[in-house]
């Protein structure tokens, strides 16, 4: 592993009562520790498992990509500082990494695709194709396949949200087999009970406070497909 432990200074947070600082989940973890070399957040929407993901990146110094920030109604101007309040620890030296979105992602590829313009080459590590002009779920998997094949540490929030059930399956593979390699360390906030078989990673429930380690079997995902397809008629009012 790239970072072996996530740590949280409660204390110093500054305040308790606005987002996400008032969340148990980041008041009572201490330490979160990253074992294996695939890493997996879960939890139900607003558990705080992307919001922890966008700070490490912040910690990381990871680079996300932004499209247009629009204006908001409500919004927490502690929203984005986690990262301060947060530490990681390095096994080794400090190495590159990415944040993966699909709402980044429309940024990132958009942003390739104009430099292209000018430089056709800079498609060639994607197949020589624009990413804009793939299918999404084609565009995804030819920058999976061309980014994480290098050393480094990868941050990817829900990338199972534009992926066929087919091409969740070639992403297993490819996180799986890239992690047993050594030079790639993922973690990953995710829904999808495909991800999270992936053989030998850790499941980290969000869902539980202080935050901890589920087995696959005893995820909710894995128990409601596991029944739903055994009997979807029973699902149906």
């Amino acid at each position: 592993m790239h970072i072996d432990q996530i740590s949280f200074s409660s204390e110093k947070y500054p305040t308790d009562n606005a987002y996400p600082f008032d969340m148990p989940v980041f008041r009572e973890t201490k330490i979160i520790p990253l074992n294996k070399n695939v890493t997996f957040f879960i939890g139900e929407n607003g558990s705080g498992k992307s919001t922890l993901l966008k700070a490490l990146a912040y910690r990381c110094r990871i680079h996300i990509w932004e499209g247009i920030q629009k204006t908001r109604y409500q919004y927490s101007p502690y929203e984005d500082k986690l990262y301060k309040y947060i530490d990681v620890n390095w096994t080794d030296e400090i190495v590159p990494g990415s944040f993966f979105s699909v709402e980044n992602f429309r940024s990132y590829s958009q942003t390739v695709d104009s430099w292209a313009a000018a430089l056709p080459s800079m498609l060639d590590e994607y197949g020589g194709r624009s990413l804009v002009a793939q299918s999404h779920g084609q565009s995804l998997m030819a920058y999976f396949t061309s980014r994480y094949n290098r050393k480094g540490l990868y941050l990817l929030d829900e990338p199972e949200t534009a992926l066929s059930p087919k091409h969740q399956i070639e992403l297993l593979n490819l996180i799986h087999r890239l992690g047993k390699n050594g030079d790639a360390q993922f973690i990953i906030a995710t829904h999808s009970p495909i991800l999270l078989a992936c053989l030998g990673a850790d499941i980290f429930c969000f869902d539980r406070v202080p935050v901890g380690l589920i087995e696959y079997e005893q995820t909710e995902y894995y128990r409601v497909y596991k029944e739903f397809l055994s009997a979807p008629e029973t699902f149906i009012n």
